[in-house]
């Protein structure tokens, strides 16, 4: 078997990017993919399950950020993927992500709004 040549240019002039990048850019992209559909879910579940007490506030804005949240790791895992395609073919160095501090953010303020629904119920 053997593996494309790297340095060479397709009929468009772009450089070929080894397909084992190409593959491992893609699978990060689905990883986020998954990420945001278990962050809809989440969302609609505590929206749909939360019964309607003195707390509906917290399971409002808990379902609130989760579907926020979602929205955005969908729409940033095309631009980081669309991103770090391009950055291959150029040749040029791999371009960071602000998926992973937004995404932590976000989890630890549903986690402090959770607990404090917990708390207080």
């Amino acid at each position: 078997m053997t593996l494309p040549d790297v340095g060479a240019e397709s009929d468009d002039g772009e450089e070929e990017v080894d397909y084992r990048f190409t593959l491992a850019n893609e699978r990060t992209f689905l990883a986020w993919i998954r990420t945001a559909i278990g962050l809809l879910a989440g969302g609609v579940a505590v929206h749909t399950l939360v019964q309607p007490t003195r707390l509906a506030g917290f399971a409002g804005a808990i379902s609130m950020i989760c579907l926020v949240m979602a929205l955005a790791v969908a729409l940033a895992a095309f631009r980081h993927w669309r991103r770090i395609d391009l950055a291959m073919r150029a040749g040029r160095a791999l371009p960071g992500t602000v998926l992973v501090p937004v995404l932590s953010v976000g989890v630890a303020v549903v986690a402090v709004l959770a607990c404090a629904a917990v708390v207080l119920s």
